[in-house]
């Protein structure tokens, strides 16, 4: 997969990092991993609450895995049992110091997806972030407690650098695209553009 083309110069994990669809069935080392989450747990967060939890399932651990992948979606689970891990995001819904309900965990989850995401790029992985899960069977399948929810899925492993043809490897190839920044950033009312 080429490298985004910014607009402006950026951090070259950024330009590395991607979606794909087609990865390759191979373990990821866990001291890759270890990295990942590592820079994860350094994100910014609402008054330092790091709000995340996650569940992993390594592909080796061919049970655990399955009983992951089977809490995605249909679709996902089509491509997603070609990594090397699998991981579930879980978000607190309050705030530890007052137990007030924490409106930007989702936010915070986000920013901690981010950092683990530009990570798996710099050490030659890629990570595929999913909305396509089935939460309840999430919360069931893992005992999650209230007070906590099921997020998103994240797919992590190496992309493979000759999928076979179809839609995802179609997807895969198509161009990396993003809105400009005129369309995103405003100055002194909506819609109009700050640059």
């Amino acid at each position: 997969m080429p490298n985004a083309k910014p607009d402006h110069p950026i951090i070259d994990a950024m330009t590395r990092r991607w979606s794909p669809y087609a990865f390759t069935p191979r373990t990821v080392e866990r001291d890759k991993v270890l990295q990942c989450f590592e820079a994860a747990r350094w994100a910014a967060s609402s008054f330092n609450e790091q709000p995340w939890s996650f569940l992993l399932a390594f592909r080796e651990q061919e049970a655990e895995f399955q009983r992951m992948l089977a809490c995605l979606s249909e679709g996902n689970q089509q491509w997603a049992g070609n990594v090397g891990v699998l991981i579930l995001t879980v978000t607190r819904e309050h705030f530890q110091r007052n137990d007030k309900p924490n409106r930007v965990a989702q936010h915070d989850l986000g920013a901690a997806a981010a950092h683990f995401a530009l990570q798996a790029a710099e050490l030659g992985l890629q990570a595929h972030q999913m909305a396509g899960v089935e939460l309840e069977k999430v919360r069931s399948t893992y005992q999650i407690p209230d007070g906590y929810q099921p997020q998103t899925a994240i797919a992590l492993g190496y992309p493979d650098p000759d999928p076979p043809a179809g839609k995802l490897a179609e997807r895969d190839a198509g161009p990396r695209e993003r809105r400009p920044i005129e369309e995103q950033v405003f100055h002194g009312r909506w819609q109009q553009p700050a640059f």
